[in-house]
């Protein structure tokens, strides 16, 4: 069987690796062209060995088209001939032109358990929405969005601290594994799929920067959840205020909830003005000024990530420090 992989960043890698270490005649690879850090339309997938590394290393031929969805993007890729596409994050959406490529069609590895989260960041939106688990769904791919039947599926419980790029790590070799499983089945014969009930569907849409915009006023659950679903991108932020000074913007890496803190009542705190439990911590009231996160890491405009008391040291507490929108919220 001729199989042409597409993929980008570090979730396809291991799918990619896989297919080379399961010895399987991999024709070809298709992957984003590789984006300057400066460029508009730069890569936000998480990067690795690289895919095209991966491929020169195997001698396999690597094709970086724009677009695969041109006249040129598949004609490209009819040259090589392929029997099956094996696609996993690739980054762009497939038209049906590319999926009548190979005979026996396309399949897509996704990093949800589909019908949830169908779209460009199921992982992030796992988190953000308090997800207690998720997976991986390998599907015959379809000219809808995520929508093909399910052909594998695995599920994994997703840990309380950890970052979208994290839970993406453990995820991404688990869909290598389905993918050859599923691949040595395809060679045996037809393999019969599962339908995904409508009824169920969710979606999960590309991220934006402004996604991660922090809202002090909400509970402390969905202010962790929300700065463990920007990482590694686009990151959570926010703007530290200080008496008679410009709101200054930070990117915030980490955060935990913490229990209840003594003298600290609904209402007794501004949500968002930092306390000084600790000259070296960052504890800030949220929702209703009765609970709070502690800033663990963060990393000012222009400068490194930084833990707090580094933070700090620059920039001591002082009375009337806050987090918040760049402008009062109206």
């Amino acid at each position: 069987m001729r199989i042409a992989m597409m993929g980008t960043g570090t979730f396809a890698e291991p799918t990619f690796e896989a297919l080379l270490a399961a010895k399987e005649t991999v024709v070809g690879l298709v992957t984003q062209p590789d984006r300057d850090a400066g460029n508009k339309r730069a890569s936000t997938r998480q990067t690795g060995i690289g895919m095209a590394a991966i491929a020169e290393a195997a001698g396999v031929p690597v094709l970086q088209p724009e677009s695969i969805n041109t006249p040129e993007g598949v004609e490209a890729l009819t040259a090589l001939a392929p029997d099956l596409l094996v696609v996993a994050a690739y980054g762009q959406i497939l038209k049906p032109a590319v999926l009548a490529v190979p005979k026996l069609g396309a399949i897509n590895v996704h990093a949800s358990l589909l019908p949830k989260y169908r779209g460009a960041a199921p992982v992030a939106h796992a988190i953000l929405h308090g997800e207690a688990e998720t997976g991986v769904t390998v599907i015959r791919m379809s000219p809808g969005l995520d929508a093909g039947e399910m052909l594998a599926k695995q599920s994994l419980a997703i840990l309380h601290d950890e970052t979208a790029g994290e839970l993406e790590a453990r995820l991404a070799p688990i869909g290598a594994r389905l993918a050859v499983e599923v691949i040595q089945k395809l060679k045996a014969g037809p393999v019969a799929g599962e339908k995904q009930d409508p009824a169920l569907v969710t979606k999960a849409p590309k991220l934006t920067k402004d996604m991660g915009l922090i809202d002090w006023s909400k509970p402390a659950e969905k202010v962790s959840r929300l700065v463990r679903a920007m990482q590694p991108w686009p990151t959570a932020y926010t703007f530290v205020h200080r008496p008679g000074k410009e709101p200054e913007r930070v990117l915030i890496n980490r955060v935990r909830k913490l229990g209840p803190v003594e003298g600290l009542t609904a209402n007794s705190t501004a949500v968002g003005t930092v306390i000084e439990l600790d000259p070296d911590r960052l504890v800030v009231p949220v929702y209703d000024g009765s609970s709070v996160i502690e800033i663990l890491e963060l990393q000012p405009a222009g400068k490194k990530r930084m833990t707090a008391a580094e933070f700090l040291h620059g920039h001591p507490a002082e009375d009337g420090m806050r987090f918040g929108a760049e402008l009062p919220l109206s």
